[in-house]
């Protein structure tokens, strides 16, 4: 009788359809700003890590990387991290970030040079990659200031009526175990005005944004937050990072971008998509 019971439950169970795999963009942002970052981004995207893969057109290893090519040819997305701090293509563009959001909010940003230094970051991704960008964010969430985000919008719309890129927005994953005022902070900088400019545009983006926290992790913790983000994440969720191979004494989170690569590189992060049903893929294109 029991045998009869165990039979009865395991032919239940397997009638019992898996849970749906949730499709979530795994990107990696700065490529381009030194040869580790390059590095990094090539190997995660050949391993079946990245969805997306975000560009610093300005950086000092823009046009040097082969791992460009390598890029092209995988199944991921490749944009454009558009940039007004660090490396931007017109010298008078470029300031502090607590100055560049000083001037944006209170509106005296001039709103034709900031247009200007969008298209020559188009223009620059577009003569290196040969095609437009898969989508846009902003190096230190710059395109979703006032000012920025209304001329993003517009150039986009303008320069790619029939396929337009889609937009990073900052909507918060909130997951447990995970900071929660840093990215509350950011998604308050100008997420859901830069969601609406899109939806009015026509424009994709995702959903939510996991992926914040204070380049401070040992390897381990970083593990956690990635397993959080993991079973918080659901379909059209951009999980953000910053991953390299190698350090360079100027870049400020260099100990941080190690330890992400040694943990999106190993077989412990393939074990966990799997274990949580999430699949790395491209953002899917389909209105918002």
């Amino acid at each position: 009788m029991a045998a009869c019971a165990c039979a009865a439950l395991r032919r239940t169970a397997a009638m019992i359809p898996p849970p749906p795999v949730r499709n979530i963009v795994v990107c990696a942002d700065d490529f381009g700003l030194h040869a580790g970052v390059n590095a990094a981004c090539a190997a995660l995207g050949q391993r079946g890590r990245l969805g997306a893969v975000s560009c610093l057109v300005g950086g000092p290893a823009w046009r040097a990387g082969a791992e460009l090519e390598q890029l092209a040819g995988l199944a991921i997305d490749v944009g454009l991290h558009l940039d007004f701090t660090e490396y931007p293509m017109h010298g008078g563009a470029g300031g502090s970030l607590e100055s560049l959001l000083l001037r944006a909010y209170s509106r005296r940003l001039d709103g034709s040079a900031v247009a200007r230094e969008i298209h020559a970051q188009l223009d620059a991704f577009e003569a290196v990659a040969g095609r437009p960008p898969d989508h846009v964010d902003g190096h230190r969430h710059v395109h979703q200031f006032p000012v920025i985000r209304g001329a993003l919008v517009r150039a986009l719309a303008q320069r790619y009526p029939g396929r337009k890129p889609w937009i990073r927005c900052t909507a918060p994953m909130n997951a447990a175990g995970t900071p929660r005022l840093k990215p509350m902070v950011i998604a308050g900088l100008g997420g859901a005005a830069l969601a609406r400019l899109a939806l009015r545009a026509g424009l994709a983006h995702n959903a939510r944004l996991g992926g914040v926290y204070g380049f401070d992790a040992a390897p381990q913790r970083y593990s956690a937050l990635l397993l959080a983000w993991l079973r918080a994440c659901g379909n059209g969720d951009v999980l953000m990072c910053h991953p390299a191979r190698g350090t360079t004494p100027a870049d400020g989170i260099a100990a941080a971008r190690e330890v992400e690569f040694g943990v999106l590189a190993s077989d412990w992060f393939e074990e966990q998509l799997r274990a949580e049903g999430v699949a790395v893929a491209r953002l899917a294109r389909h209105p918002p």
